[in-house]
């Protein structure tokens, strides 16, 4: 009682003085309510934000009610208190605590107080429930022991069922291995070792039946491909069986061993003799013993399920070997020998019937036969086209002609039509019916163990590629070891590129006889296609034609001169050399010469070419620059247009050998120009044409790459252009200049003339001052001149050169003859004049009229020079060097 009592006395002395704080509390409350109303009303009027509530403490407060208290947290949140007023709150807080706390207490006291109570003698009461609890523990740990047992019993029985049922099935397994192999002896009539029988493969032929004409099985062939079919797929079964029971190490697999392989080579052997007799009765039947349409497809149809069952057994190289054996091969030792290409061959006779009037189809540019891969850039073109095609042959397939090669004067073509015939006759049909069942097949056989396995392990590719593995295997290696010597032999380049064209026309000409797409990928892949086209000595080749054609080109560039000719012959160039130069490419890309294997080897050589003729071209210019001749005349052009004003007398007059020097280096300088404008079109307009179309997308690099005879070839030839258009130009513009020297006699000669009356016309020296650029570009003269071809292309260029540099001479000629008059006067003007009763007068009269008729003749002397330029296409009212000219004659004139 004395707990009960002491919380109340502490209340009642109220040392904390709680009921005060509590009231000073409350009162704080409302005067602060009351100033946030204040507070609002006065913002709301005044637009001024409203301060953060003040949220009193409380058991609500969420940074009270964690476990772990974060006082960082705590502060934040009462940023906007004061560290003393937040003292404050947290002691009112703490007293309000403590208030509730004694509240507590002092609701709870007398149920506390009483719990002691009644938890008396409740000892007593806890150790009469524990006494059975002992027992009953005891007892269910013997129930749970006794489950346990039960439980492990029902385990072992039930692993013993599971153990007697995986017996039971591996029994019935080796029952059915059993039955299999029993089934299998019986329907491939094997016989014990301990019977008294022939052989096993005499059995089962006698089970099948005889092959011969009187035998009711021969009639219906079909009978013993389905009997052989039906073999396979339960011996297929009988290896699966066999696999999962010899995971079980079973004893039993071990001895019937010997009877499954027995079963095996029987099979096999079975098979063989099957496919063997019905290629047999296909191919090598006499034309007056053959069997009717009928009888043929049923052993067609015998052929098909022979197959389809060779694919079930996964035994393709074996089927294959057969077919090679029986078929091609035996066509292949009578057609392909080592005199073959020189003896007749005897015509393939079809099984089917033909038309006798209807001619064989040929590969041409207009028939590019059925949509079948082909090879681009075939170089081999027929002569002939005649599209045929019939429908016979086999039931249900479509019989497609073999597209035949030109054979006219051509004995490997003779032989390569006579292997096509017979691959249309009597290989086609097996090939359509192996890709019928690999398209049909997904080429997954039965699981099987590696040591009863039929299929090879060593085979990567599955399914039948008669084309490849057959024909191609056998038609190659008979190729290269009977005839690859003259086939292959590149000594006599011709003829090797006739028989490749050929061949590789006849490679193409099997392609299209190939059932699907797929058949042609593994032909084209196959190991002895590989073989035989790098049989083919194509860099020999090449090599025996790079010194045929450079060797003709280094002939005609052993001169280090142009020989210009002005024959039809070699149009649209001007020299021999040139000429030769597009021969030589033309020769690379020719019919007659290309392979399109050797495309990138051409295409360097064409370069080289180009090269070469520019070096060429570059060495004889600089032989005739280095040449006496040459020196003396570019002195001579040096002092008359570097030295404009000095006089030149008419001793100074170029003299015929240096005239016919000068005619000869502009034609060569012309025939240069027009070669190479000419190979410059010509090559490009072969590029666009024709090796655009061959060569590759792409390249190596900018100079292999197709596109780069339109970046090097303008680098090549036309750079050197420029050069020999300023030897042209300087050659023209020193002629003129010479035709010019007259104008600084016209002053003498007008002052010398009794006849004093004004000019009317001018000098006769005028039209001789441009007249070489008119005999250069063939202008007004009957006979052709060396530019007569670059009139079109150069004409304006050079006419507007050579015609600035003769406006500068003259020009200086009139400027040294204004400066010549004024030295005359001023020394005139020095001088006293003697003493005359009449002369006086009248000679100052006759001088003035003297400079009048000189600057008046002047200026029609220029008026009718410009007016020829303008003929020839000299802008010459926008030309300064004339405008100059003619603001020197008009000064002179207003002077």
């Amino acid at each position: 009682m004395a707990l009960a009592v002491q919380p109340k006395i502490e209340h009642a002395h109220d040392p904390f003085e709680l009921e005060r704080l509590a009231e000073e509390l409350e009162l704080r409350e409302k005067t602060r309510s009351a100033a946030l109303r204040d507070d609002d009303g006065e913002d709301s009027d005044s637009g001024v934000p409203n301060l953060p509530a003040y949220i009193p403490l409380s058991h609500d407060n969420k940074y009270l009610n964690v476990e772990e208290f974060n006082v960082e947290e705590f502060l934040l949140s009462r940023s906007y208190t004061s560290l003393p007023d937040l003292r404050s709150e947290l002691r009112e807080y703490l007293a309000s605590l403590k208030e509730e706390l004694v509240k507590l207490i002092n609701d709870d006291y007398e149920a506390f107080i009483s719990l002691s109570t009644d938890l008396r003698d409740e000892g007593t009461r806890l150790d009469r429930l524990k006494q059975p609890l002992n027992g009953i523990r005891g007892q269910i740990l013997e129930s749970k022991q006794e489950l346990s047992d039960i439980q492990s019993n029902i385990q072992a029985k039930l692993k013993k069922r599971a153990k007697l049922r995986e017996e039971k099935a591996l029994l019935q397994l080796l029952l059915k291995i059993s039955d299999s192999i029993a089934r299998l002896e019986k329907l491939l009539a094997i016989g014990m070792p301990d019977d008294d029988s022939t052989d096993s493969l005499e059995l089962s032929l006698q089970k099948l039946g005889p092959h011969n004409d009187d035998s009711a099985d021969d009639k219906l062939p079909a009978n013993r491909a389905k009997h052989l079919a039906r073999v396979a797929a339960e011996y297929t079964q009988l290896l699966y069986h066999v696999s999962k029971a010899r995971g079980e190490n079973c004893v039993f697999i071990h001895g019937v061993q010997w009877r499954i392989d027995r079963i095996q080579s029987t099979l096999s052997s079975d098979l063989d003799s099957l496919l063997s007799t019905t290629l047999t009765h296909l191919t090598e039947g006499k034309p007056e013993s053959r069997s009717t349409e009928l009888e043929r497809a049923k052993w067609v149809a015998d052929l098909t399920e022979c197959l389809r069952t060779y694919d079930l057994l996964g035994l393709w190289r074996d089927a294959e070997d057969i077919i090679r054996r029986q078929v091609v091969r035996k066509f292949v030792k009578k057609t392909i020998y080592p005199g073959s290409l020189g003896a007749p061959h005897s015509p393939v006779v079809p099984h089917t019937p033909f038309h006798p009037n209807a001619p064989e189809p040929m590969l041409s540019a207009t028939f590019a036969g059925p949509q079948t891969p082909y090879t681009p850039f075939t170089a081999f073109v027929p002569k002939q086209a005649a599209p045929y095609s019939t429908t016979g042959g086999m039931p249900g397939s479509k019989k497609l002609e073999p597209y035949l090669l030109d054979e006219s004067n051509d004995s490997l073509a003779r032989l390569y039509n006579n292997i096509l015939r017979f691959v249309e006759r009597d290989v086609c049909y097996i090939m359509e019916a192996a890709e019928n069942i690999r398209a049909k097949s997904s080429h997954t056989s039965a699981v099987q163990d590696p040591a009863n396995s039929l299929i090879s392990s060593s085979e990567e590719e599955k399914g039948f590629s008669i084309l490849g593995n057959v024909v191609w295997e056998e038609l190659s290696r008979a190729i290269q070891d009977e005839i690859g010597g003259i086939v292959f032999a590149a000594g006599r380049p011709d003829e090797f590129r006739k028989h490749y064209e050929t061949t590789q026309a006849f490679l193409r000409s099997i392609e299209l006889l190939a059932p699907s797409l797929q058949a042609v990928v593994s032909f084209r892949s196959h190991e002895s296609y590989t073989i035989f086209e790098k049989r083919w000595q194509l860099p020999v080749y090449f090599q025996l034609r790079w010194k045929e054609i450079v060797g003709k080109l280094e002939e005609s560039f052993g001169k280090t001169r142009l020989d210009v000719a002005l024959s039809k012959d070699i149009r649209p160039f001007a020299s021999s050399q040139a000429s030769a130069v597009w021969i030589a490419i033309s020769a690379c890309w020719s019919a007659q010469i290309f392979i399109p294997e050797l495309c990138s080897r051409f295409w360097k050589l064409t370069l080289q070419i180009l090269s070469r003729y520019r070096t060429w071209l570059s060495t004889c210019f600089d032989a005739i620059d280095a040449g006496p001749t040459s020196t003396e005349q570019k002195a001579s052009t040096a002092a008359s247009i570097g030295r404009p004003s000095t006089p030149v007398s008419n001793a100074d007059a170029p003299s015929p050998d240096s005239v016919a020097a000068d005619d000869a280096l502009l034609k060569q300088y012309a025939a240069a120009v027009v070669d190479v404008l000419a190979m410059d079109s010509t090559v490009h307009t072969l590029f666009k044409q024709e090796i655009s179309v061959i060569l590759p997308d792409g390249g190596d690099s900018e100079e292999t790459s197709p596109k780069g005879l339109e970046h090097s070839n303008p680098s090549i030839l036309t750079s050197i252009i420029p050069t020999l258009s300023i030897m042209i130009i300087s050659i023209l513009t020193r002629r003129c200049c010479d035709a010019l020297a007259p104008v600084k006699s016209i002053p003498a000669q007008l002052r010398a003339m009794s006849n004093k009356r004004m000019p009317s016309e001018a000098s006769h020296f005028v039209p001789n001052v441009l007249r070489p650029v008119k005999q250069f570009f063939t202008i007004g003269h009957g006979d052709g001149g060396p530019g007569a071809h670059l009139r079109d292309r150069y004409l304006k260029e050079y006419a507007t050169e050579i015609f600035n540099a003769v406006t500068t001479r003259y020009i200086n000629y009139l400027s040294a003859w204004k400066k010549t008059e004024e030295s005359l006067k001023r020394l005139k003007k020095g001088k006293k004049p003697a003493f005359s009763l009449f002369s006086g007068t009248s000679s100052a009269n006759d001088e003035n009229k003297d400079e009048e008729r000189i600057r008046s003749q002047m200026i029609l002397d220029v008026e009718a020079f410009g007016k020829d330029a303008h003929g020839l296409g000299v802008l010459v009212e926008d030309n300064s060097h004339f405008k100059a000219l003619r603001e020197v004659v008009y000064a002179n004139d207003g002077d």
